[in-house]
């Protein structure tokens, strides 16, 4: 059978190769095409059609900016769709882009399917309207979200959380902290603090300043800034300014997580990764840090929490500082009580257990691409036995 999968960033990339490898296990003959990045390509063997990193654009002002090329994009994943004919649409995430694909996907009669659904428990909640009119089935990884659709009238299963797997599986290889050091110029006897300032480059441009103002004011550290796969290691050094000696540690950021004694993570999947790797964190999430737009984020985005961990808990296990809240004294103050033996750090180890339960150790991918091969193997059987009816 025929897929066309879309993952339109870093994470979505992560997931989207385990999705790939699951698909192509279980289905010998699959031909993949898709939107997506170097870990899909690794495991689909062909190159992506547009990759993610000419695809990451957010907030509304960079949206309008690169309007013209968006819009090229979806033309052209349309087109492909049109000429490759796939038996399936599989979407990752990033919804304002692929929910007007599985409009149109729908509107040819091709199947679509959501693995990694978009947060609309968080904001946008009316695009649920959407899902259910054009999504046959929504893959849940998060266990929260199987009563948020249920309120919807929109059943949804949840088949575990792939990124339990990843990191399980990423841990397994990792070498020592001493060999980790020496193969990227780190000092091995000096603890470290991980900067996480996300993967796109305004994320990088609006949280990594401050990060590091705050971690450097914490005495006997390595501070070591997390390079994302796909950003020029030149935009790191150009927003931490000249003087800055952090040294960059680019596409290990796992790894260098782990061996961390603590790190600072800009909101988003990484908040789990990093819970998963059992590391102390900071959730920080800068972007102009205006009160006035705290307000406006304030009145859309529903819920108590918008990090994973305190979300998938309901919990506030990790401190999330948001827009202006984030700034280097209130990080300072969060950092020094993760960096030492305090109640909070015993708090946050125990919570890190708590949400490895919640999650289970079900393998995601394997079970979407499961369901997703049974499904099309019955509409098939189905469609033949009403030709020769």
């Amino acid at each position: 059978m025929k897929y066309f999968i879309i993952a339109g960033e870093a994470s979505g990339d992560i997931h989207g190769a385990q999705l790939i490898r699951s698909l192509r296990e279980q289905d010998t003959d699959a031909q993949i095409h898709f939107l997506g990045g170097d870990l899909m390509a690794a495991q689909a063997g062909t190159q992506p059609i547009i990759h993610y990193r000419d695809m990451a654009f957010m907030g509304f002002i960079e949206v309008a900016k690169h309007l013209g090329s968006i819009l090229g994009f979806m033309k052209r994943a349309k087109q492909e769709i049109d000429s490759f004919a796939p038996d399936a649409v599989i979407l990752i995430d990033y919804p304002s882009f692929n929910l007007k694909i599985a409009r149109y996907a729908h509107s040819h009669g091709i199947p679509t399917y959501y693995f990694i659904s978009p947060k609309v428990w968080a904001w946008k909640e009316y695009r649920v309207r959407d899902i259910k009119r054009y999504v046959r089935r929504v893959f849940s990884i998060l266990p929260f979200e199987v009563d948020f659709y249920r309120k919807h009238n929109y059943d949804v299963c949840y088949v575990g959380n792939p990124t339990v797997k990843e990191i399980d599986e990423a841990t397994a290889d990792f070498s020592p902290k001493n060999e980790f050091c020496a193969a990227h110029g780190l000092d091995s006897n000096a603890p470290i603090i991980a900067i996480v300032p996300g993967s796109r480059q305004k994320e990088i441009r609006d949280n990594l300043p401050t990060m590091l103002s705050a971690a450097r004011q914490i005495t006997g550290f390595q501070i070591v800034i997390a390079g994302a796969p796909g950003i020029d290691p030149e935009l790191y050094r150009d927003v931490a300014g000249e003087s800055s000696d952090s040294p960059i540690v680019q596409g290990h950021t796992f790894q260098l997580v782990h061996h961390a004694t603590a790190a600072l993570v800009t909101s988003g999947t990484a908040t789990l990764e990093t819970a998963l790797l059992g590391t102390p964190q900071v959730a920080c999430y800068r972007m102009n840090g205006s009160k006035l737009l705290y307000r406006l984020y304030s009145l859309f985005i529903k819920g108590k929490y918008v990090t994973l961990p305190n979300l998938i808990t309901d919990s506030p296990l990790i401190p999330e500082l948001l827009l202006h809240h984030c700034t280097p004294h209130n990080i300072l103050h969060h950092l020094r009580q993760i960096t030492a033996p305090s109640p909070q750090l015993t708090a946050m180890q125990h919570g890190y257990a708590r949400l490895r339960h919640i999650l289970g150790t079900q393998d995601c991918a394997a079970t979407t691409a499961a369901e997703i091969i049974k499904e099309l193997k019955q509409a098939d059987q189905n469609n033949k036995h009403q030709i020769t009816a």
